[in-house]
């Protein structure tokens, strides 16, 4: 058994995008086979939990996030977009659907404030709220609005995946009860700004994944990035933080059992 894979929890991929790029379930069979420990799927399009769970529910240590992605097409009609992806999830096996999202703001694809975005992560807020589920916030160029739109859901908690902002907005999220999540660009040479934050996050608060098949650690940057990958921003969270490799696995597979309440197999 590869020691390196084992014990290694992902909680965020999109292990469906991998065979639109290249990348057979091969490669997820041999990662649970060398003793890889979690990965959690994620949603971005109402309607794509079914594909999913079809493909990947084989996986014991596969499990689920329903959300939208703030894509344009989404926007004109959030509410019956919402709708559609609740129904997914009432549908679904029970358990398999752990957390709701990846769902948020994106300046980038909207640079221009939309009520319909703003909307969009609204009811999906108020889906977690209702479901008691922990919500997985995207946030880019963004600060601001995310703020404000999580502080009108105070019951609701979650996880900022792939963080890309300084401290100080760390600081902020962590008071509104939410976790931290650094993916592959933590490894690139130009984040000093994420390895700054990372030391801002307190142990019991802090999660690592790869956002498969994007962000490649710096270590195989220009690859199609899959959760194996993970482990190059494990060796890096490890020396940042200064703690052992093997601890740093533990600690985020219980981080990670605490927020979707699921068995991590660490």
């Amino acid at each position: 058994m590869c020691t390196e894979m084992q014990g290694l929890t992902d909680t965020h991929t999109h292990l469906s995008y991998l065979s639109g790029k290249g990348i057979a379930n091969d490669c997820i069979d041999n990662l649970f086979n060398e003793g890889f420990g979690f990965m959690l799927d994620i949603g971005t399009r109402a309607g794509d939990l079914a594909g999913r769970v079809k493909c990947l529910s084989c996986y014991n240590n596969v499990r689920f996030a329903c959300g939208i992605w703030p894509h344009r097409e989404f926007l004109d009609n959030p509410e019956e977009n919402a709708a559609k992806m609740e129904k997914d999830i009432d549908g679904a096996p029970e358990s398999l659907v752990v957390a709701i999202g990846e769902c948020g703001f994106d300046k980038r694809e909207n640079p221009q404030f939309s009520c319909g975005e703003e909307r969009l992560l609204e009811l999906q807020l108020d889906i977690a709220a209702r479901k008691c589920l922990p919500v997985i916030i995207h946030s880019r160029d963004a600060p601001e609005q995310t703020i404000a739109a999580l502080s009108r859901f105070p019951s609701v908690h979650g996880v900022i995946h792939c963080f890309s902002y300084t401290g100080s907005e760390a600081k902020t999220f962590l008071d509104m009860g939410y976790y931290i999540s650094f993916a592959g660009n933590l490894t690139y040479k130009n984040a000093h700004n994420l390895r700054s934050a990372l030391l801002y996050i307190p142990q019991d608060r802090l999660l690592l994944e790869t956002d498969c098949p994007y962000l490649a650690p710096s270590f195989h940057r220009g690859k199609v990035c899959h959760p194996g990958m993970i482990i190059e921003t494990y060796k890096a969270a490890a020396e940042i933080l200064k703690i052992d490799i093997i601890e740093l696995k533990r600690l985020i597979a219980e981080n990670a059992r605490k927020l979707f309440r699921v068995d991590t197999q660490a």
